[in-house]
């Protein structure tokens, strides 16, 4: 095919995506500050839409490790982990990440796709099969449906849902992926029902607690701290480092046997370059300040909790959320296009989230709390917010039946 025929091939195919207002435009940071504050695309503004949750990313001592890790092992890896990659700090990250997560080992990945792809592909095949929640992430539902089983999904945080299915499909190994906290929504998984209908059925439970862990549980440890439970009744625990810990790559947590497995048989750790020394140095040191400073914890949490009075104060609908996401449903794309273009013409970088990473009909501004904003911050994005809102024509957002 020429270059000519994959233009004329593509091109309509953009123009559809634009006419049904879901194109998506990068945006570029000419510059990120403390407080969330960036340029972005000439324009300064508050940033209300990152994962960087316990406000790290930006945080000079992690920078520093960074840099003095860089300046020891250079800009890059060299390799995979298993011919020269495997440096010390990935192993001092990977034992770092096993005590946080309460597991015998931690095998690190170049990214939280990685992971769960690699852990899915690795342990389940033809005559098995893979179960999902409808609302889990993309790397969630792509890991279950590349991994060669049979793919089932079930209603979204519904363990009925899921134990029904399980009953449907008795035969071979059983894997049920869900996310911890929801991305798109906020909500948390019903884990101690979703452990129970495992249990029950002899299924095995994987856990990706992106969004949860570093801010969620009594001392950050996520979901499964949320809930009271270990390793017993979650035997595999996916984790991204990119989010509360301001860095970048992922892991997966569990027994030896686990690890020692996916280090033989997951082919996204296998055949892809090790992360950088320093980004593991530098994430190891974000999970030391994350656990000495757990005001961090509190205070990102406690910017949700002021956004959503003074949001109900304002008339305005978040969905059901006692995490840092806060989602306000608009309903069609280019309403939420709108709003989202509307409050960064006063300073405020929110991104409308369209389908088909939400379901038709639930598009949204996707608005983020980290520990880096300030009260009058907040203050002042719930003022813009209602100010947008009420200049938008009104059209009624499609509630998710989950959230009644």
């Amino acid at each position: 095919m020429t270059a000519d025929r994959l233009t004329r091939l593509l091109g309509p195919r953009l123009a559809d995506i634009e006419a049904r207002g879901l194109y998506r435009r990068r945006r570029v940071v000419e510059a990120a500050g403390p407080g969330e504050r960036l340029v972005v695309d000439g324009r300064s503004c508050v940033g209300f839409c990152s994962n960087d949750y316990l406000g790290l990313a930006q945080d000079p001592r992690v920078g520093e490790a960074f840099a003095k890790a860089a300046r020891a092992t250079g800009a890059g890896s060299g390799a995979s982990h298993l011919v020269t990659g495997h440096h010390r700090e990935h192993h001092r990250l990977e034992e770092a990440l096993a005590a946080f997560t309460g597991r015998e080992r931690a095998l690190a990945f170049s990214t939280g796709y990685m992971a769960n792809l690699g852990l899915a592909r690795a342990l389940v095949g033809p005559g098995d099969a893979v179960f999902e929640d409808r609302l889990n992430h993309a790397s969630l539902l792509d890991a279950g449906r590349l991994a060669g089983a049979e793919f089932v999904r079930f209603g979204h945080a519904s363990a009925a849902a899921l134990e029904a299915a399980l009953a449907d499909h008795p035969r071979g190994l059983r894997l049920v992926l869900t996310d911890g906290v929801f991305s798109m929504d906020g909500d948390l998984a019903p884990l101690p029902d979703i452990v129970g209908a495992c249990e029950r059925h002899d299924a095995l439970l994987a856990v990706d607690d992106a969004h949860g862990l570093g801010v969620i549980g009594p001392t950050g440890r996520g979901i499964v701290e949320h809930f009271g439970l270990g390793a017993a009744e979650v035997p595999a625990l996916v984790g991204t480092l990119g989010k509360a810990f301001g860095s970048f790559g992922a892991f997966v947590a569990g027994g030896e046997a686990l690890v020692e497995y996916l280090i033989q048989r997951a082919r996204t750790y296998i055949y892809t370059t090790a992360l950088p020394p320093a980004v593991a140095a530098a994430t190891r040191r974000a999970l030391e300040i994350a656990q000495d400073e757990p005001w961090r914890r509190e205070r990102v949490l406690a910017h949700a909790a002021r956004f959503r009075r003074l949001a109900a104060a304002a008339g305005i609908e978040v969905l059901p959320s006692g995490t840092p996401i806060q989602p306000v449903l608009l309903g069609e794309p280019r309403r939420a296009v709108a709003a989202s273009a509307a409050l960064l013409d006063r300073g405020y970088l929110v991104t409308a989230i369209r389908p088909p990473t939400v379901p038709p009909g639930t598009s949204r501004l996707r608005i983020t709390f980290s520990a880096a904003h300030q009260d009058s911050d907040v203050d002042r994005l719930v003022a813009a917010l209602s100010d947008v809102l009420a200049t938008l024509p009104v059209e009624p957002a499609q509630v998710p039946a989950h959230h009644g």
